[in-house]
């Protein structure tokens, strides 16, 4: 790191008057920075005060509060709990959290104050994922299994945040009550970016037809959803003012009903950035404001540029669009625009380019009928969540009303589930490869070096 430093330095204070010199200076100097605040944060995690009571084989009595929206599985609760006080001789506080599988009835809502008797575990770090770094990103440092847990204080919370997973929870119940699963789960992830009630089986499906990212709290879902929306309402006759503002509101709205999850908060900052610049009308200046809200997400948790797939997800799918966007909207100029169809196409595949590698490195496949599937599906994707938003609504009430409603989000809902599994049951739906890191760092040097031709050959032209 010295050595990068040094040169940094050297490049910066000797070469200034040379513009090429100066700036690659300038980003050895950047490389340090970003290095010494891994460091600094690997430090602290290898050091915190949590880590001393793991793997004792015994039982810890501990204080702490629910953090974060439960997560209700099918047969147990899994339970963040923060603000921890380890009790015992001398009480002590820590600053880690502890990831608490508990059962699922009584349950315990956000807010809890608990008191908690169990073994802390150190989380697996298993050969093909590193679960211990991946909960750490997240200041999580424990695990504790079926403890003993005694309720000591309720609304212990941000009151505002309580108020946001209770209206969560009533829409949840709306939309469960007048339709099944598939349908109800789908919709769920749609508008709450609640992926949880949807089956195993309809994950491989979603998989396969090459339309998870619908469903997924990430970057590529909402720079994907921000691009169509703003398309749609432009292509309907909004200006370019009021579909701005009108899909930042959707956005913004879309984030709060995930109980502002931080996958969707990190998704929502990047596609504001690229609503603004479309807004603007300068797509490709863009670039820098959001490299620098990467940089500043990372120098907060620097973790999570490695351990966390979202992230990724939402900066490489934001990049596609700006630069591979356009030049496929030239090369489909076939393809009428009607309904926004060659739009919401080449948005699809652009952020999809950018985002392939890093999803068969981490998934290990390929759906190649993507492209057929997000163009039959997309189209439809601003009906089904604001219809179904108003259908969740209107269920809390007013019933009679959301059972009508009910009926198009239904219609719209099966349409999606028969394009899904009639596509996903295709024997060639999927292509199975797995690449290792390697491969993926040559992908993506040379996706840079395309990207950086076209570049230079529209500036040509």
């Amino acid at each position: 790191m010295s050595g990068f430093l040094i040169l940094g330095i050297t490049l910066v204070s000797v070469f200034w008057k040379y513009r090429k010199l100066r700036v690659s200076g300038f980003c050895f100097l950047f490389l340090v920075l970003g290095m010494w605040r891994y460091e600094t944060a690997d430090f602290k995690i290898k050091n915190n005060d949590l880590l001393e009571y793991n793997d004792k084989n015994e039982s810890i009595v501990l204080i702490g509060r629910v953090a974060a929206e439960p997560d209700i599985r099918e047969n147990n609760l899994k339970l963040i709990i923060a603000d921890i006080e380890i009790i015992g001789n001398s009480s002590k506080r820590t600053e880690g959290k502890v990831l608490v599988t508990a059962n699922k009835y009584p349950g315990h809502q956000y807010g809890d104050r608990l008191k908690i008797s169990g073994k802390l575990l150190t989380p697996q770090e298993f050969e093909d994922f590193n679960y211990k770094d991946y909960l750490a990103k997240d200041g999580i440092f424990a695990l504790m299994y079926y403890p003993e847990t005694e309720l000591l204080e309720k609304n212990a919370g941000n009151v505002f945040y309580a108020k946001i997973l209770e209206i969560k929870e009533k829409l949840r119940e709306s939309l469960n009550s007048n339709l099944s699963p598939p349908q109800s789960s789908i919709l769920a992830a749609l508008i709450l970016g609640d992926k949880r009630q949807i089956s195993d089986e309809w994950k491989t499906k979603l998989n396969y037809a090459g339309v998870r990212h619908l469903t997924a709290v990430s970057g590529m879902h909402v720079a994907v959803l921000s691009a169509i929306l703003m398309s749609f309402l432009l292509g309907v006759g909004f200006w370019r003012r009021q579909a701005f503002y009108s899909t930042f509101l959707l956005i913004t709205l879309f984030i709060i009903m995930t109980g502002f999850q931080t996958s969707a908060i990190r998704a929502g900052i990047m596609a504001s950035l690229f609503l603004f610049a479309q807004y603007l009308g300068r797509g490709n200046s863009s670039t820098r404001a959001i490299v620098f809200a990467a940089s500043f997400m990372l120098f907060q948790s620097p973790l999570l540029l490695r351990f966390d797939v979202g992230f990724q997800l939402s900066f490489l799918a934001v990049m596609g669009i700006i630069y591979v966007g356009p030049t496929l909207q030239n090369w489909l100029k076939r393809i009428p625009d009607k309904f926004q169809l060659r739009s919401i196409l080449t948005t699809t595949l652009s952020a999809q380019i950018f985002t392939l590698p890093i999803l068969i490195y981490n998934f290990g496949y390929v759906s190649q009928v993507a492209p057929i599937t997000n163009l039959l599906i997309l189209p439809l994707l601003p009906y089904i969540m604001v219809l179904g938003f108003l259908y969740g609504l209107f269920g809390i009430i007013w019933l009679p009303l959301g059972w009508i409603l009910s009926m198009p989000v239904w219609l719209l809902l099966t349409y999606l589930t028969k394009v899904v599994e009639w596509f996903a049951a295709f024997p060639f739906a999927v292509y199975f490869l797995e690449i290792s890191w390697i491969w993926l760092i040559i992908s993506y040097l040379i996706l840079i070096y395309l990207t950086w031709l076209n570049q230079v050959k529209l500036k040509r032209f």
